[in-house]
């Protein structure tokens, strides 16, 4: 399985914010990544000594472009939205610095350019978010692009 995130994901360092990408299954329409918080990252917040939640959903994002590169057949990663989520709820005050969550995406509906998504992320075997991630993959990405 490639594991390089850099020919996975459409981002440029620094934006590429999931450090690992940990397991991909089609058949279960499931992807799982992880993200170590760390003075590097480009939202580290020196004044909260972490990352403000908020960055969560990217978290989730980034693992349903993982999933999407697999789904493509592993071909060059095309440009996908964030449309929104539905009540993303996280009992986090920050995304702590030292500490190492885990994100799930599931797939729980596609229609070939809109999809849906539920993701949660854990704080060791707890779950600290999770919210309903909706997407859109145009067939024209390309028409999107400068």
């Amino acid at each position: 399985m490639e594991k390089d995130l850099s020919k996975i994901l459409p981002h440029d360092k620094p934006m590429i914010l999931i450090d690992e990408l940990l397991e991909v299954s089609l058949e279960s329409h499931y992807a799982k990544a992880s993200v170590t918080i760390n003075e590097d990252k480009i939202f580290f917040n020196k004044e909260i000594n972490g990352i403000s939640p908020l960055a969560g959903i990217e978290f989730m994002a980034q693992t349903i472009g993982c999933y999407a590169y697999f789904k493509a057949g592993e071909n060059i990663p095309k440009i996908g939205f964030l449309l929104g989520t539905r009540l993303y709820e996280n009992s986090l005050e920050k995304f702590e610095n030292g500490k190492t969550y885990t994100i799930t995406a599931k797939e729980i509906y596609d229609d070939n350019e809109l999809v849906s998504f539920e993701c949660l992320i854990y704080n060791g075997n707890e779950e600290a978010a999770r919210a309903v991630v909706n997407a859109f993959q145009p067939q024209n990405a390309k028409d999107f692009i400068r």
